[in-house]
């Protein structure tokens, strides 16, 4: 993939959120049928599933994953398998459009050379929400993460790095990709509460990928 197939459109414009954070307006944009069209694919492999947290409350978003590892929560706690816990088998294979745009919106805030080995792939419908949390069950804290959004607009919840920091409310439209890393990489984020809307592509839904690099 080419980088000046995000970079060089004229649609991207970067809005800043922090020191090593930013949002890529219109980043992933380009891409958004074939990024449809491998997450049909990879649900066709690892179906949708409601994840349960360890205090056994059901989480309101659904989720899949692909890549050499997989965001999971039971009641033993969150963490990253290699392996789907409801096929065992391995999750579905990276796309390569995904590896490459990743590592091409992070090279924009200066993380060379990302290679994400996870992407978490949640499906928002209206009412549905993600609370206010940090990504902190990765190995390392070194690489930065990236998350793209796809379908109807939602409100990023931008938080400090303690719960009690009140959050920006900064809205996220289809194809937006996010970028936080370095300083900014245990700032607590999440998303408000999904609104009603039928998007031309994907319906009453929005789906966030977000690809981390899990393992050592």
């Amino acid at each position: 993939m080419q980088h000046d197939l995000f970079s060089t459109n004229g649609s991207t414009s970067l809005i800043p959120l922090g020191e090593q954070s930013a949002i890529l307006r219109g980043y992933a944009l380009a891409l958004d049928q074939q990024l449809v069209a491998e997450i049909t694919a990879i649900v066709e492999l690892a179906p949708w599933r409601r994840l349960q947290t360890p205090g056994g409350k059901s989480m309101s978003v659904v989720t899949t994953n692909s890549g050499d590892f997989g965001w999971h929560s039971d009641s033993k706690g969150y963490r990253y398998v290699a392996t789907d816990p409801i096929s065992q088998k391995p999750w579905p294979k990276m796309p390569a459009v995904l590896t490459d745009l990743a590592r091409c919106a992070a090279a924009e805030l200066g993380f060379r050379n990302f290679e994400a080995d996870a992407c978490l792939v949640n499906c928002y419908k209206p009412g549905t929400q993600m609370g206010l949390h940090q990504d902190r069950d990765e190995h390392s804290f070194s690489a930065p993460i990236v998350s793209i959004s796809l379908g109807l607009p939602a409100r990023f919840l931008w938080g400090g790095k303690v719960r009690t920091e009140r959050p920006q409310r900064i809205e996220l439209l289809h194809g937006d990709v996010v970028v936080w890393g370095g300083v900014d990489r245990l700032r607590f984020h999440g998303i408000a509460k999904l609104g009603d809307g039928q998007h031309p592509l994907l319906g009453a839904q929005r789906i966030n990928l977000t690809l981390r690099r899990a393992g050592p």
